[in-house]
């Protein structure tokens, strides 16, 4: 999960708070300094560390919160806000150009992921009804234009190539193959390095001195910690970056990178990758990842993930066939199909307030295997039986065992749970108690 490793020992530093009336200076400077340890094992810059704690401390340290009778509660806000602050206070957005099409040049270190984001950048934007064109500027990496074809493919976006010409000339005439074909977003995949050099930096600022892009998003990967923070400050020392993506944020056990980017260079970080697949693109909203990083959820997230997964006229009809009791087994496969969607459940169940702790604390995880398993059952069953589960029986059961290689048992248990879901779903809908207990 998420800064994960970092969220359990700011949480291990403030349950000490916990329970206590009013805090005395002592008491919040400990927990700073387990704050401050807990911030720089995550990689976060030295300076950006020495200048949170000078900052939350001073709040702190004051006679309201001292006489506060939920002291511990405010310091935590506290940090909150100032995590907030930290990494930009409010969601940056991409801008648009006013006459299309609006420049998007992507750049960064070889093995950042920047192709691969290209197509999951250009998905996020038809979502919104843009017309994308992918631009294969970088002829220097084998295969670099193959890639970026078959991530084109994927993602059902036209990609504009001239071969090893020139990356500038290339960049020149796909602005203006844009335009006469009428795409709203160019998306310019340019040449990345193992690492930065002279000659890498004079293309890319010929490129943007030709094209005037209306955004230079510079991608890197978020594992590295403190080397990201380096490698954006040089980018953006040449380039002057108008925001950054992170991607791999889902693998990040630290969070240095994400804490100390805006701090460091004054600029955005406007999307993360938190997955592997092309939908895995979310905006950076620096409350809703403070509030992840205190284990406090992240409800806005969540809903816009749920938003994507279910169209609002599929919840109405199937919240009509869980009141009319007749949600059957292919409701149950259309759901598994849509929660799909909504990425790792586990990672989606520690967006739920009060609950990220306990995922993290237990050790708990969503078991997909088993609803891989659930649903090797019901595929199994014939039409007319998952309509009617209740025809199930003896034989029935014995025959969709064999037929997914698993045991009566295994069947039997799981008829057994969706009739009790079916009832708990009836009896949230009509707003009643659940009958069972848990």
């Amino acid at each position: 999960m998420i800064f994960s490793s970092l969220s359990d020992k700011l949480n291990h530093a403030f349950s000490k708070l916990k329970n206590r009336g009013a805090l005395t200076e002592l008491e919040i400077k400990e927990a700073m300094r387990e704050v401050r340890v807990a911030l720089l094992e995550a990689d976060v810059n030295f300076n950006v560390v020495k200048n949170f704690i000078k900052s939350v401390s001073e709040k702190a340290i004051g006679e309201t919160i001292l006489k506060g009778l939920q002291s511990s509660q405010q310091v935590i806000k506290i940090v909150n806000d100032e995590l907030i602050e930290l990494m930009g206070s409010t969601h940056s957005k991409i801008e648009i150009a006013d006459r299309p099409p609006t420049v998007i040049m992507m750049c960064g270190l070889q093995g950042a992921g920047k192709t691969t984001m290209c197509g999951k950048l250009a998905t996020f934007l038809q979502k919104d009804h843009k017309k994308v064109l992918l631009v294969a500027a970088d002829i220097y990496r084998p295969a670099a234009i193959k890639q970026l074809q078959i991530v084109g493919e994927k993602v059902k976006t036209e990609v504009f190539e001239m071969g090893n010409t020139d990356p500038v000339k290339i960049a020149e005439e796909s602005i203006k193959y844009a335009s006469k074909v009428g795409f709203d977003v160019v998306i310019i995949d340019t040449a990345g390095r193992l690492q930065i050099d002279d000659v890498l930096m004079r293309e890319l600022q010929n490129i943007k001195a030709k094209v005037s892009p209306r955004e230079i998003l510079l991608v890197v990967d978020s594992m590295l910690g403190q080397e990201s923070v380096n490698v954006a400050g040089t980018f953006n020392a040449k380039l002057d970056i108008t925001g950054v993506i992170l991607t791999k944020l889902d693998g990040d056990t630290r969070g240095g990178a994400a804490l100390s980017i805006r701090a460091i260079c004054g600029k955005p970080i406007k999307f993360a990758g938190t997955g592997e697949k092309f939908g895995d693109l979310e905006p950076f909203h620096p409350d809703r990842m403070a509030s992840r990083i205190l284990g406090m959820g992240d409800v806005l997230t969540l809903i816009e993930k749920a938003q994507n997964a279910f169209s609002e006229e599929e919840a109405l009809k199937m919240s009509k066939k869980i009141m009319s009791n007749n949600f059957d087994l292919n409701d149950y496969l259309n759901q598994l199909k849509d929660l799909k969607k909504l990425g790792n459940l586990t990672d989606v169940v520690s967006m739920l307030p009060g609950l990220a702790n306990k995922v993290r604390g237990q050790n708990l995880n969503v078991d997909e295997k088993k609803l891989d398993r659930n649903r090797a059952i019901v595929l199994s069953m014939t039409p007319k039986e998952r309509s009617n589960p209740d025809i199930i029986k003896g034989s029935r059961r014995r025959r969709i065992a064999s037929g997914c290689g698993q045991t009566v048992q295994d069947v039997n248990r799981f008829l057994n749970e969706f009739t009790q879901s079916k009832a708990m779903m009836k009896q949230l809908q009509s707003g009643k108690k659940f009958p069972f207990k848990f």
